[in-house]
């Protein structure tokens, strides 16, 4: 029997006093609110009363934090997914205002709807409905819970509601610690869902590829 209902919940805040595009860098953690985001995330799933059956996560160091409070509530271990990481992207480690006054990177910038600066949405489409359809299948009944990033996520959501994937990364609604819910019909994901149980009021939220 395959799982009934998958959320991809996005990670809490990182700790990042430089304001640096972290992408897939090692050592960025949680910060304290970061951890209280990611409680709230996993308690709104709780509230939801629905059994959950499988927890997967990225393997970067936030999301395998902010899946600890899933394990700690539904006492689920996480399944590490290299399918659902974070995007590469050329401007890793860099202020991003910073590194758009420099006129020799602007050449990664001409072709955003590939986007010419990092993975193509294309393939982080491709990677991610593998794994969420992996996940569907192997979970014997119950929800899917999947700790990701804000681009893999949001960019699922573009693709499943079938609108283009070039799109504005300031204007994605994909907040820290939200969860977006989707069911299988046949073949298709469905969006059933979005919610944002975390108050992120303040949050410093600006390492997303």
């Amino acid at each position: 029997m395959p799982a009934d209902r998958l959320h991809l919940v996005r990670h809490g805040e990182v700790h990042n006093p430089g304001r640096v595009l972290y992408g897939r860098l090692p050592q960025f953690r949680l910060s304290e609110d970061g951890r209280r985001m990611a409680r709230a995330a996993a308690d709104y799933v709780q509230g939801l009363e629905r059994p959950v059956a499988s927890l997967v996560c990225s393997p970067l160091q936030r999301t395998r934090e902010s899946a600890e409070p899933f394990t700690e509530i539904f006492g689920l271990e996480p399944f590490v997914d290299e399918r659902v990481i974070e995007p590469t992207n050329v401007f890793e480690g860099r202020r991003m205002k910073r590194a758009l006054l420099n006129p020799l990177n602007w050449r990664h910038l001409v072709r955003p709807s590939v986007p010419s600066w990092g993975e193509a949405y294309v393939r982080v489409v491709s990677r991610m409905d593998a794994a969420m359809t992996d996940a569907w299948y192997r979970a014997d009944g119950g929800d899917v819970v999947i700790v990701s990033h804000q681009l893999p996520i949001w960019i699922t959501h573009l693709a499943v509601a079938g609108e283009p994937l070039r799109h504005n990364p300031r204007k994605r609604r994909c907040a820290l610690s939200s969860v977006t819910s989707f069911e299988r019909r046949g073949s298709d994901w469905v969006e059933v869902g979005y919610a944002e149980p975390a108050a992120t009021a303040g949050a410093v939220d600006v390492g997303a590829v």
